[in-house]
């Protein structure tokens, strides 16, 4: 018996490292504390300023103008808004533009934002479909990716806090398809199966080598991001988020996640 539990051990060490991270903090749960120690918060905050000290460069390059249109979008109407104000610079100043637009966009991804789907309805209706599904594929992978190095860094206590179960639940179905990762992990970034933020921080957590998730995250936002930035050109026509996603492109995303899964699926069943 002792053996048999030796070779679990062996074969899944990630697992008894996160069996034994939460044991030992069930143990100290009576007295609760703040996930994050005070090395952690500093590596975190620096972060933050890097993207701020970003964004004051890109302001002080714009010309004098009144700028209390610049927030982030929360409706569509904001959106719109913000597109109308910002087409009348996207020509003169497209380099400030772009810049300015992929700082936000790769903040919201590296700290978890939401309203991301609003930056990339904007890519389009600024950019066109072409250039404004590279923007966004671009910026949200470049985001993703910095989710993934921070929270290598100091996610860990983090996602014990806020997904335990669902932390677990990961790391099995990661070490059940390790052969097949990069079709499985397509299929996450395809389908709704875990949310995306979940995927960015929990990844590293559970040992998804950084070359599959960058891979799996580059070609599989490319499908929701068409979507999107598609649907930007015709902003003034959306009444809801919902009217994003019609019948035919929700088969379209569902036939990807599919045809990027059934490599995983057929190694399981010849196992």
């Amino acid at each position: 018996m002792e053996q048999r539990e030796m070779e679990k051990q062996v074969e899944n060490p990630c697992n008894v490292e996160l069996t034994g991270y939460a044991a030992n903090k069930s143990r100290t749960s009576s007295s609760p504390q703040f996930p994050l120690s005070f090395w952690e918060m500093a590596a975190a905050s620096g972060v933050v300023l890097t993207f701020v000290l970003g964004l004051i460069c890109v302001y002080l390059t714009m010309p004098a103008s009144d700028y209390t249109f610049l927030k982030l979008p929360r409706t569509l109407e904001d959106l719109q808004i913000l597109r109308d104000h910002l087409e009348n610079y996207t020509s003169d100043y497209t380099i400030q533009v772009l810049m300015g637009y992929s700082v936000v966009y790769i903040f919201m991804q590296t700290f978890m934002i939401p309203g991301t789907v609003f930056m990339s309805l904007l890519a389009g209706a600024l950019f066109g479909v072409v250039k404004g599904m590279a923007l966004v594929v671009f910026t949200a992978t470049a985001g993703a990716s910095s989710c993934y190095f921070l929270s290598k860094l100091i996610g860990r206590p983090l996602i014990f806090s806020l997904w335990p179960d669902k932390l677990v639940f990961f790391q099995a179905q990661v070490a059940k398809r390790r052969t097949r990762l990069l079709n499985y992990m397509l299929f996450l970034r395809v389908t709704p199966t875990l949310p995306n933020a979940f995927i960015n921080v929990a990844s590293p957590i559970v040992d998804v080598p950084y070359h599959i998730f960058f891979l799996a995250t580059f070609i599989g936002l490319i499908p929701a991001a068409f979507v999107t930035v598609r649907a930007g050109i015709a902003l003034g026509e959306l009444r809801s988020i919902g009217d994003l996603y019609d019948l035919h492109s929700i088969a379209t995303l569902f036939l990807v996640g599919i045809v990027s899964a059934t490599p995983t699926l057929m190694s399981k069943n010849k196992s």
